[in-house]
């Protein structure tokens, strides 16, 4: 985007576009043919600071009164263990997946607060970098937001959808659950048999879609929007700037609920699956 200075098209598009092994901005919503990295680098970049936030607060655990950083990571260990003793029975998967869910919620919360860095920051410091390097700064492409990525959100609820496979061989044993496939939820008489299957497959697909697609819709229209007001701070008038930094202020406070929130919605339908994968029809 050397030179003129790009139209409003162009900048939502720019800014729209992955850093990916294709060396162009994706075309389609979902292309498995490419490989998004900046989505790659932020999400592992923020799984391991999630680990480190949550491995610093059982190291400096103590028995006395907690500070505020113990006392706040109590209070969502508390919330994540409620919620996951109200959904999944079992104390001995609880051990494993009240753990998972709490690192799944600090997980997508931090990459959905990437949201709120400067639309023009990261990319503007890329777009050095990558000029540094001999690259065309118009192909300086960056996306901070791993979440607003359907890859990367369906990803996770495949993720999900895995964890509720094991989960239903575990409980159920490999023949109980394949019984299960044939029979459930009109019963076990040998026509029903391909209905039932064909009804279980349909039902883990839309868990597995709509839990990946719900996470991103959200935050992908969060992330336009912020584009979208951002363009108010590039036109030459001082209406232009105050609209800017009205509406981008209340946007983000705004924001801040909708992060929190599609973090726990996340959270909350992976126990909800997992404990269905406990149940027997």
């Amino acid at each position: 985007m050397a030179g003129n200075a790009p139209t409003a098209s162009e900048y939502v598009t720019h800014h729209l576009g992955h850093f990916n092994n294709s060396g162009h901005p994706q075309e389609n919503i979902v292309d498995f043919s490419i490989i998004n990295i900046d989505s790659m680098v932020f999400s592992i970049g923020l799984g391991l600071l999630t680990i480190f936030i949550l491995w610093l607060a059982a190291r400096k655990a103590t028995s006395g009164v907690p500070g505020r950083f113990q006392g706040f990571i109590e209070l969502l260990v508390e919330m994540v263990a409620d919620q996951a003793k109200g959904i999944i029975h079992s104390p001995e998967s609880r051990k494993f997946v009240a753990p998972l869910a709490l690192t799944v919620f600090v997980w997508i919360f931090l990459m959905n607060a990437m949201d709120l860095v400067p639309v023009d920051l990261i990319p503007m410091l890329w777009t050095g970098i990558y000029s540094a390097a001999g690259g065309d700064p118009a192909h300086a492409y960056m996306r901070v937001v791993a979440t607003a990525d359907l890859s990367a959100t369906l990803g996770m609820s495949c993720g999900v959808l895995l964890l509720c496979l094991y989960y239903n061989v575990k409980i159920k044993g490999l023949g109980g659950w394949v019984h299960e496939l044939f029979t459930a939820p009109f019963g076990s008489h040998p026509v029903l048999y391909p209905i039932n299957f064909a009804m279980q497959i349909i039902e883990f697909l839309a868990k597995t879609i709509s839990h990946g697609m719900r996470l991103f819709g959200n935050l992908y229209a969060g992330e336009l929007i912020f584009i979208l007001i951002a363009l108010l701070g590039g036109t030459a008038t001082v209406f232009g700037f105050v609209g800017h930094v009205i509406a981008g202020s209340i946007w983000a406070i705004f924001h801040i609920l909708i992060i929190l929130l599609q973090a726990f919605i996340f959270m909350m339908l992976t126990l909800v699956y997992v404990g269905q994968a406990h149940e027997s029809h």
